[in-house]
């Protein structure tokens, strides 16, 4: 019985070794000399307007939420692409109300403004 599962084990525990060795070696050999310079802001050279938890327009996160609807839509249709000819009437169908549920969702929110940006 635990020669099936003595692969796996050996699989999990070399998967949390290579996720966790080479941070301890960084941080036990690795430089600890911290400075002001060092550790200055560094993405735009100057230090932050406001507060990091700062608000976020929701239409930021509607055009998030579109961008990932349609990327899962194009990611439904290359295996439906591949076995259309094998599905026939049902796999034209199911696309079919798949796309208009698409369709309506995304008039949905060009209606109601989601991409529009100010």
């Amino acid at each position: 019985m635990l020669e099936n599962y003595l692969p796996i084990m050996v699989f999990i525990f070399l998967g949390i070794a290579f996720g966790i060795v080479p941070m301890l070696i960084g941080y036990l050999l690795g430089p600890n000399k911290g400075n002001e310079e060092k550790n200055s802001q560094f993405e735009c050279g100057f230090p932050a307007f406001d507060d990091s938890r700062m608000y976020f327009n929701v239409r930021y996160y509607l055009v998030a939420i579109l961008f990932i609807l349609f990327d899962l839509e194009v990611a439904f249709f290359f295996p439906w692409a591949v076995v259309q000819s094998q599905l026939g009437w049902f796999g034209f169908i199911a696309i079919s109300i798949f796309l208009f549920l698409l369709v309506v969702g995304f008039i949905f929110e060009w209606k109601n403004g989601a991409l529009e940006w100010e």
